[in-house]
């Protein structure tokens, strides 16, 4: 997933002026909200969703990988002993 610079915001900026972020979002289409220094949360307009992001083969196994770890992390940990 490619971030544009313009519209990456800190936590600490969603929490104190979130209208800067929908006002990125209404002009640029997307905001990338940082948490510790890593992207958490993707924002887009809803009238485009349709085509907001498009994920390599790559990423998707990634998420796919990350979301069954978070899943069963403890049957993962109990093989691995």
């Amino acid at each position: 997933m490619y971030i544009n610079s313009s519209t990456i915001f800190s936590m600490t900026d969603a929490n104190r002026n979130f209208t800067n972020i929908a006002h990125a979002v209404d002009t640029l289409g997307e905001a990338v909200i940082f948490k510790n220094n890593k992207p958490r949360y993707l924002i887009i307009d809803a009238d485009n969703a349709d085509s907001f992001i498009e994920l390599t083969d790559d990423e998707k196994i990634d998420i796919v990988a990350k979301r069954i770890l978070n899943r069963y992390l403890d049957a993962f940990k109990e093989l691995a002993k």
